[in-house]
């Protein structure tokens, strides 16, 4: 019998609002951003006063601010529990959470999500031919590049506003999908990704991937509108109009950045049963490096692509330890050479007298190694279940 499994898909779509529902919507950004900070509040008020944790309901504050009763009351029902989501994770890993902070104005953008309700008359929220039917909002129009299938069951959407001022939504589905078969890794169908400083990466068959022209051409010309942004009056409209232009190229990069990663990330989870890379910390490692922009390719993003997409087609997505000595150690004879640099980009093995390629090594090594703990982690698998 085949095991169902529960997916997420999203469909994010480009809102055309009108004067109307634009403004209903920066009024419901502004409403959640003022209930999130006064909930926080209070919050910390009553702990600091009875010791005792509590979040208050929505309901509380709509006699002493009446224009939450303007916007929708799903949208301020949802800050109420992403609030408790965030107290919940912040108790249960405070190192890798942190305590929920307050939210200024002048964010990098602004959301807001309303559930889909079902009602005798239909869902509270629905897919048109020409947008998407909202509470409150009406029929907004948008460009649907993406039909959901029949099966899928629509739960939610979150309206965002980015900097450059444009409206989207994500629409949030539920399906149940079979649970894909598991696929074994062999050598032979399995690749090593080696993270990059000079191309964005190296595999393990000796070849180099590097960034797209036209997104090296978009971060160059950021670089020379930042310039020219330092030297103009602040305030006056010359700056703001720089400005303006520099979100536009911001979000054209972004836009640059996630189409490289999905594309890349899709070519090798269709070709390969199994990947290796290594779990590096890119923050980390952009603090440790410097006059290099780590994070500017993506390449954790990508990381993220790649992962999801090979697990949807029951494929291994295998990390091995970012401290392992890939460099360092031939992958052909096994021999550690301590007294490598990181200027040595090729060297000679004085065990087998192989050539070695730095990048090339270190991404066969990944592969060898990331082999290696899946094997183990199978065989302890099946121990510990042969025990129980």
């Amino acid at each position: 019998m085949s095991i169902k499994t529960t997916q997420y898909p999203v469909i994010k779509v480009r809102l055309y609002p009108s004067a109307e529902q634009a403004a209903l919507m920066e009024k419901t950004f502004g409403c959640c951003r003022y209930l999130w900070n006064q909930m926080l509040s209070d919050v910390q008020e009553f702990y600091a006063a009875t010791d005792i944790h509590y979040i208050p309901t929505p309901a509380k504050y709509k006699k002493s601010a009446p224009f939450l009763a303007e916007v929708d009351s799903q949208a301020l029902c949802t800050v109420h529990q992403n609030l408790r989501k965030a107290f919940l994770s912040f108790f249960r890993a405070p190192q890798r959470f942190g305590y929920p902070q307050f939210k200024r104005k002048k964010s990098e953008k602004d959301s807001f999500t309303v559930y889909c309700r079902p009602y005798r008359t239909g869902p509270s929220i629905y897919l048109t031919d020409d947008g998407i039917q909202m509470p409150k909002l009406g029929a907004l129009k948008a460009i649907i590049h993406r039909k959901p299938n029949p099966d899928w069951q629509l739960t939610y959407v979150t309206v965002t506003r980015n900097k450059s001022g444009k409206y989207f939504a994500s629409i949030v589905f539920r399906a149940e999908v079979e649970e894909p078969t598991p696929v074994r890794p062999t050598p032979e169908r399995t690749i090593g990704l080696n993270h990059s400083l000079s191309h964005f990466y190296t595999d393990s068959e000796g070849n180099a991937v590097d960034l797209p022209r036209p997104m090296l051409q978009s971060v160059q010309k950021l670089s020379q509108m930042q310039k020219k942004l330092s030297r103009m009056q602040r305030g006056s409209q010359n700056y703001e109009k720089q400005q303006q232009k520099i979100k536009l190229l911001h979000e054209r990069l972004s836009n640059q950045r996630k189409d490289f990663a999905h594309q890349q990330s899709r070519q090798i989870a269709n070709v390969w049963d199994a990947v290796c890379v290594r779990e590096t910390d890119l923050i980390k490692l952009s603090q440790r490096i410097k006059g290099v922009n780590v994070m500017e390719s993506g390449f954790g993003l990508f990381r993220q692509c790649l992962k999801y997409k090979l697990e949807r087609q029951g494929k291994q997505y295998i990390e091995i330890n970012p401290y392992a000595p890939t460099a360092k150690t031939c992958h052909n004879c096994g021999f550690v050479n301590e007294g490598l640099s990181r200027r040595d980009k090729v060297w000679r093995c004085p065990s087998c007298g192989g050539e070695i390629h730095r990048e090339v090594n270190v991404a066969r090594n990944i592969r060898d190694w990331g082999l290696q703990q899946f094997r183990e982690q199978t065989q302890e698998t099946g121990a510990s279940r042969a025990v129980s």
